[in-house]
């Protein structure tokens, strides 16, 4: 049961970093640039009476490891993940889409493709951009993969620009 859980981490890991490096060269859609999702591990809420589970806070109610929820009335879901940490942590991988671009008096939301109330990642905002303009998006802490030596998780800092 432990190797399945590791090996569950490990491909949502890959996955999230895979997805990362996609999100880069996430096309325009239907004329709007559509921003890039965001990955991201955080501890997980625990709840005392319920201390293998997660606690999902947009639902009001216990997940267990391996499973997702949707953070309505936010654009976004969570996985929860059980660390490879000895002793074991509950994590959540957080998916949403990220930052708001830099004010770019040449790109606008564009409030007919936006959907804020689709499924995640079709509730990210849209952005329509006059040609040749370019959406910025400010630095955000990302993690960075863990050494196999290492147990430590370092943050490292990385420049999104669509």
């Amino acid at each position: 049961m432990k190797a399945f859980v590791v090996i569950a981490i490990l491909a949502i890991v890959a996955v999230g970093v895979h997805g990362a490096d996609e999100a880069k060269e996430q096309p325009a859609v239907e004329g709007g640039d559509r921003p890039k999702t965001f990955k991201r591990l955080i501890p997980a809420d625990v709840l005392r009476d319920f201390p293998g589970m997660c606690f999902a806070s947009t639902k009001c109610a216990t997940v267990e490891p391996g499973k997702t929820w949707d953070l309505y009335p936010f654009c976004g879901r969570s996985t929860c993940v059980v660390s490879e940490d000895q002793p074991p942590r509950l994590l959540e991988l957080v998916e949403d889409c990220g930052p708001l671009p830099l004010a770019n008096d040449k790109c606008k939301l564009d409030e007919e493709q936006t959907n804020k109330t689709a499924p995640f990642p079709l509730c990210c905002p849209t952005f329509k951009c006059e040609e040749g303009a370019k959406l910025e998006y400010p630095e955000i802490p990302t993690v960075a993969p863990v050494p196999e030596d290492s147990s430590e998780v370092k943050a490292t800092t990385t420049a999104k620009s669509a």
